[in-house]
């Protein structure tokens, strides 16, 4: 149906940035929002940031707000994740991820709210 790569992850230092990109394949016209999420050793994946495939809402999880953004080219099939001021808990496997138009409410920080998953970059932030 809709295939997902990222790419950009890689080590930096504590305070450095990086660009994560996702792009997005297949049935591309079905998306209705992207999102990013990420897997920490030993912890649950949660929730980054997320936005509409329109562009005109965007997400941030508390932790990231103010240093991470989130943004889209439709023309590219791609959603990018700039990441800047980074710190040694961002430490993480970065996973992009898309949904289908769902009827009712979409909880965009819910893992299982999403139906496309790429197979995630690491990003290790150095102290």
């Amino acid at each position: 149906q809709v295939q997902l790569v990222e790419s950009g992850g890689g080590l930096v230092q504590a305070g450095g940035s990086l660009r994560l990109s996702c792009a997005a394949s297949g049935r591309t016209f079905s998306i209705y929002h992207m999102g990013w999420f990420r897997e920490a050793p030993g912890k649950e994946r949660e929730f980054v940031a997320a936005i509409s495939w329109s562009g005109r809402s965007t997400y941030y999880a508390d932790s990231v707000k103010g240093r991470f953004t989130i943004s889209g080219d439709n023309a590219k099939n791609t959603v990018s994740l700039q990441m800047d001021s980074l710190k040694p808990e961002d430490t993480a496997v970065y996973y992009c991820a898309a949904d289908r138009y769902q009827p009712g409410s979409w909880y965009f920080s819910i893992p299982g709210e999403y139906d496309y998953w790429g197979q995630g970059t690491q990003v290790t932030v150095s102290s």
